[in-house]
């Protein structure tokens, strides 16, 4: 595998089935609903999370269909974390469009959410296993606790880098542990196979989320599709700034400590420089590294196949990539 279209590729007719999926569930009686699930859903981008449970099921050799209602179920869950986080960080683009709460509103942003959030639940039950909703509620009730732990974190100058991990655990990483768990779950794989699937899927969510908090720092809005300094507008610390407020030169940590409460007051541009003097931009890079390192030798059970080379590059996709 030399390419993240490869890996698509190689997923593609199971992904299709995902999508529709997806896509029958929206039905519903409400219009608005179907007009902002239709449109948040895509919108969707390589749908990171249902690619890598079609890649584990193939790995895995899971002879049956769950898995397809399963990526659905997370899909739509990931879904609502992202109309609820966009409300709550004020965001007006993702993905290259206008955010679902940028065209019709909070209140109905967060309500379409929620029902997501249920209507994914009510797909689970389909499943007829207790350990899928159980990984699953208790998915959900930690992807929550992250977003009120970052909620907390906004403007704290004294956020450590344990911290910081910690809350990307719980706000990103876990959502791709429990999907590999799901697939593991269905596959009746051993209990210490298990416990390696979903290490490896809570270890590549978390390079995933360093990753893209560099990438705030160092990509371009066009290849983002957002824009960039998001995350220190919002008075966001995250890998890239706690660096630099520990490396950088006394007045460039005064400066952003003071701009965190008003970032007018900085000029971006010259953020961006600080931090990649500093160090910082190369620390998170190699912090992803080995976090994408780790993941990798947790797949070190799974027979060769073309699918578990797709896992393995996805590994290094995370960190390499510059979108």
């Amino acid at each position: 595998m030399k390419r993240i279209e490869d890996v698509l590729s190689l997923t593609k007719s199971d992904m299709q089935l995902v999508n529709q999926h997806l896509l029958q569930q929206l039905n519903s009686e409400v219009v608005l609903i179907n007009q902002i699930g239709h449109y948040i859903i895509n919108n969707g981008g390589k749908r990171l999370r249902p690619v890598i449970m079609m890649l584990l099921a193939k790995a895995l050799q899971y002879p049956g269909q769950q898995h397809i209602n399963l990526a659905a179920v997370v899909e739509m869950i990931h879904t609502a974390t992202l109309l609820h986080d966009d409300v709550v960080d004020e965001s007006d683009m993702r993905r290259g469009e206008k955010t679902s709460h940028e065209i019709w509103g909070n209140a109905a942003s967060v309500l379409v959410g929620d029902f997501l959030y249920s209507k994914s639940f009510r797909m689970m039950v389909t499943a007829d296993s207790m350990e899928v909703m159980s990984v699953m509620a208790k998915a959900t009730n930690t992807i929550s606790e992250g977003e009120v732990q970052q909620l907390l974190s906004i403007g704290n100058q004294s956020l450590s880098e344990s911290d910081y991990h910690q809350i990307i655990a719980n706000k990103t990483a876990k959502l791709f542990a429990a999907a590999c768990e799901l697939i593991a779950i269905i596959a009746k794989v051993s209990t210490k196979h298990r416990q390696q699937l979903t290490h490896y899927g809570l270890l590549l969510g978390s390079a995933f989320q360093i990753a893209d908090d560099m990438l705030d720092y160092t990509a371009d809005d066009d290849a983002l599709g957002k824009n960039i300094g998001d995350d220190f507008n919002e008075g966001k610390l995250t890998l890239p700034l706690i660096y630099l407020l520990e490396h950088g030169t006394e007045q460039q940590k005064q400066t952003v400590k003071n701009a965190l409460n008003n970032p007018a007051d900085i000029d971006f541009m010259s953020l961006r420089q600080w931090i990649n003097a500093s160090g910082a931009t190369q620390y998170t890079l190699q912090q992803a590294q080995l976090k994408a390192q780790q993941a990798a030798q947790c797949l070190s059970m799974l027979p060769d196949s073309q699918a578990k080379q797709a896992l393995l590059f996805l590994c290094d996709y995370t960190w390499q990539r510059n979108k």
